[in-house]
């Protein structure tokens, strides 16, 4: 090497070193991809993706129609987190299909309502009165306590939160259960003499639970939504940004003012 590549070599490192010193954060290349079941979830997530935005994360939304599917592809690597479903969900799926998944942090929770189509109170329901629920067993049993706080039936002491049919102790009034798919249930409501909706899916419906509801669970129950990635992946930098940006200011006032008859846990 002559006197004069080597003066060009050690030039161009000054360079390289000025440009490391004073280069500006860059956004990743590659998108984090979080599902979420259509309609608030996912809405809350656009806001979400702004705010990461300014942070150099690069949101992904990709939306689901139920909720078996977001931690499936989660676990199969299609996903990077999801946002969704409510603690004893994402726990019983861990427990029933052996997802290595973790939750990261607390949502939103939407309350669960009764609404109907055909009587204007619980009081109206007649004897034999068909009622649906979610039919998987952490949202089929979160309808049957709210059905149970209502008087309308009883469950065993021991039913738990994933209580069943098979758990009703008492039904004074005869009242038929039927088991359906929790997005489905406010397309059958013409069917049915009344059904409990989660409440992703009646806000998405255009039911109002505190105009339309004919009963509304005690939203400070336990059944808060959350942040779910593969456990693998929780001390990646950017988990703590999308955390970040979930519990942002914005997001906070979004959620305030578009769901007012939801609870934000304290953040």
């Amino acid at each position: 090497m002559n006197r004069r590549q080597l003066v060009n070599f050690f030039a161009g490192l000054g360079v390289l070193a000025s440009l490391g010193a004073t280069a500006p954060v860059l956004a990743q290349d590659k998108p984090i991809k979080i599902g979420a079941t259509g309609g608030p979830h996912a809405q809350i997530l656009e806001v979400v993706k702004k705010v990461a935005a300014k942070d150099g994360l690069n949101i992904q939304i990709v939306e689901f129609s139920g909720y078996v599917q977001p931690n499936a592809a989660l676990a199969a690597g299609d996903l990077d987190a999801n946002s969704y479903q409510h603690l004893p969900y994402l726990e019983a799926q861990i427990k029933d299909r052996g997802y290595k998944l973790t939750n990261i942090g607390y949502t939103i929770t939407f309350p669960m309502g009764v609404y109907s189509k055909k009587v204007k109170s619980l009081k109206d329901l007649k004897n034999g009165a068909s009622i649906g629920i979610p039919n998987d067993p952490t949202n089929g049993g979160r309808a049957l306590l709210l059905l149970q706080t209502q008087g309308l039936l009883k469950l065993k002491a021991d039913a738990g939160l994933k209580a069943t049919p098979l758990d009703i102790a008492d039904n004074p009034k005869k009242l038929k259960i039927v088991e359906i798919d929790a997005a489905q249930l406010p397309r059958s409501l013409d069917d049915l003499d009344a059904a409990a909706i989660n409440g992703n899916y009646a806000e998405s419906a255009g039911l109002d639970p505190t105009k339309d509801g004919i009963a509304i669970e005690n939203a400070k129950g336990p059944y808060a939504n959350v942040i779910a990635i593969r456990s693998a992946d929780k001390d990646k930098p950017w988990v703590a940004k999308l955390l970040k940006a979930y519990h942002s200011p914005e997001v906070k006032q979004y959620v305030a003012t578009q769901f007012k008859g939801s609870v934000i846990p304290s953040w």
